[in-house]
């Protein structure tokens, strides 16, 4: 047979094949449909179980017509970065909202979560400032953190001995910044930020807090993993989404007014960016309003209530779910194969549930990462519970 010839796409065709080969190959899924309960999938109508979509604001009429009327008044791009022109009164109000939100002086919208953890964490850490960073932490974070000149040292996931030892031994002028999520976004659990917050104050250190699956969805008036645990400190800088819980899109961080200026002054993935379309501030308002009127607290009662129904009929039923405290619920089967056996049986049972692979978690621990709407309903709920029972028996996981 004649070998196929050498070409500048070579490597990256081995590479594949290498990925297929050890059942790590990623494709995406056509999805006619929006983000709720229910949605379509290669022309198949599925129960959604795999989205971040947690209070099924996405399609919400309140945030649909903010976007249509904004889409009216101001049309549908923005037109030039924030700093050329593209900063419209939208993103004032929208930032006000979220300061007042996370009770900090002020805030500033970035294109995504990603651009917002890249951008801020590149920007505010210094030469030789000392990095401690949780080892299950969200990769954007990590790639922030990479772009910095900082010194990076990994600690075991919430272990705060090893934190503390970490600070302890650092030389008395070297900067340190302690970074972590607020709930882990494949685990589920949260962070100890009473603790790590009290480490910060003894040790002289700044907490870079990842709230992005929190907002809206911890805490009485969904403020957060601060309000969680009933914590307020200066020396926290908040960083949140609008793409999770709060169903628009967008980045942004909260935090001293000086700090927000240096940002707009110095973060690049800020300043040379297209502003975000008006239809996306205007929905990324109305979920901010919602979220903390009556209606946000119900959906908030309702999204727990679910939770703790999935979650406590997984560990009877004996599926390993890890320390989940969350609406994100992992079913851990470390067999990547057998992750995506599980995930496809679950699809032709018309359950959309992704499996999740190395790289995105650590070798030898791929799962089916399940998250729960408040939308749901409980027939949705017992429906999935029973079809995982027939599936994890049939493949011998339970």
């Amino acid at each position: 047979m004649e070998n196929k010839p050498h070409t500048w796409e070579t490597p990256f065709e081995n590479t594949l094949a290498s990925l297929a080969e050890n059942h790590l190959l990623r494709g995406l899924t056509s999805t006619d449909s929006g983000a709720n309960t229910s949605i379509i999938q290669n022309g198949k109508k599925m129960l959604s179980f795999g989205g971040n979509n947690y209070l099924g604001l996405a399609s919400h009429p309140k945030l649909m017509a903010a976007s249509i009327d904004a889409i009216q008044t101001w049309g549908v791009g923005a037109g030039a970065s924030r700093l050329i022109s593209g900063n419209s009164r939208l993103y004032e109000t929208l930032e006000t909202e979220i300061a007042r939100l996370k009770l900090c002086e002020a805030a500033v919208v970035f294109p995504s979560g990603y651009t917002a953890n890249v951008g801020t964490l590149s920007t505010l850490i210094g030469e030789g400032d000392l990095v401690l960073f949780d080892r299950l932490n969200h990769a954007s974070l990590l790639d922030g953190v990479r772009l910095s000149k900082g010194k990076l040292r990994v600690y075991r996931h919430k272990d705060i001995k090893q934190l503390e030892s970490l600070l302890f031994k650092r030389p008395a002028n070297q900067k340190a910044w302690i970074v972590t999520d607020g709930i882990f976004s494949m685990d589920g659990d949260i962070a100890p930020l009473p603790e790590i917050v009290s480490l910060a104050k003894q040790y002289d250190a700044v907490v870079y807090l990842d709230d992005a699956h929190a907002t809206g969805v911890l805490g009485k008036e969904g403020r957060g993993t601060s309000e969680y645990f009933s914590i307020h400190s200066d020396r926290i800088i908040q960083m949140g989404t609008f793409s999770k819980a709060l169903g628009s899109f967008g980045g942004f961080i909260a935090g001293s007014n000086t700090l927000i200026q240096y940002l707009i002054n110095k973060a690049r993935s800020l300043i040379y960016t297209t502003a975000l379309p008006p239809a996306v501030l205007a929905a990324s308002y109305a979920a901010l309003q919602l979220i903390q009127e009556e209606e946000g607290v119900a959906l908030r009662k309702k999204l727990w209530a679910n939770t703790d129904q999935l979650r406590h009929a997984l560990t009877d039923l004996g599926f390993d779910i890890g320390d989940s405290a969350t609406p994100i619920i992992p079913l851990r089967v470390n067999d990547t194969n057998l992750a995506l056996t599980f995930s496809n049986l679950l699809f032709e049972a018309g359950i959309a549930i992704p499996a999740i692979r190395p790289p995105t978690v650590p070798k030898g621990q791929s799962r089916l990462r399940m998250t729960v709407m408040a939308t749901h309903t409980q027939a949705e709920i017992a429906y999935l519970i029973q079809t995982l029972k027939e599936i994890g028996c049939l493949s011998k996981i339970i």
